[in-house]
């Protein structure tokens, strides 16, 4: 569902991403695993077509980011690192107007099953600028999910949550990651150990590990990766 094909981006002579190459398959919640600066949310910015690669080729349900950006976006929801929101609109209203701005009919059920799926009920009637960041953080999955995208972006998603939150976000992700294909950043190991059946290491633009998270543990990750970006 997703295929990258030996993708660069260079600003100013530097390497943002170094010919990254990988493929996301359908059912696979992967971890993009390195430290801030590494180069995970520019590869996201690329794949969700919001910033073009130097060179190299990405596929999205068999488009290309080049031939078909908007039949990329179409199968794509995306939640970015700093969750752009309105905060000046009401929940319920939000979720509406994104139904809306996706082309779907029904936009008052579309909003429902999305307050539903993200426990936002209790909230649903606030502006969202009332919201807490977990709140908020909901709000913001709610959206990249409405239009029932078959590809999910999802750039630190968990980052500053309270533990209550934080289990939330990572069940609703958990749930929705077994008939979608899910890639989520994070520079937190354990994050990826609680959500994840795939952990791709990068550092400095580079792809420095692929493993399966069948037999591995937090603690057997985290060695690796300290390994692999000393």
């Amino acid at each position: 569902m997703i295929e990258i094909k030996d993708i660069s981006k260079v600003y100013d002579g530097q390497y943002a991403l170094d010919h990254v190459s990988f493929k996301v398959g359908e059912g696979e919640i992967v971890g993009l695993l390195g430290p801030n600066g590494a180069g995970k949310s520019t590869l996201m910015k690329i794949i969700t077509c919001f910033i073009p690669p130097t060179e190299g080729e990405v596929t999205v349900c068999g488009h290309s980011i080049y031939d078909d950006s908007l039949a990329v976006r179409r199968c794509i929801g995306y939640l970015p690192e700093h969750n752009p929101l309105y905060p000046d609109m009401y929940v319920r209203e939000y979720l509406r107007f994104a139904a809306g701005l996706s082309g779907l009919k029904e936009e008052k059920r579309h909003a429902d099953e999305m307050i539903e799926l993200t426990g936002l009920a209790p909230e649903a009637h606030k502006k969202i600028g009332q919201l807490s960041k977990g709140y908020r953080q909901r709000v913001g999955l709610a959206q990249a999910l409405i239009h029932d995208p078959k590809v999910l972006i999802l750039d630190e998603p968990t980052t500053g949550l309270d533990p209550n939150q934080l289990e939330f976000i990572r069940n609703v992700i958990r749930t929705v990651g077994k008939n979608k294909v899910v890639l989520l950043s994070t520079h937190i190991m354990q994050e990826v150990e609680a959500m994840c059946s795939r952990a791709i290491i990068i550092n400095h633009g580079r792809i420095v590990g692929d493993e399966s998270m069948d037999g591995i543990n937090a603690k057997n990750l985290t060695e690796q990766f300290h390994k692999l970006t000393e």
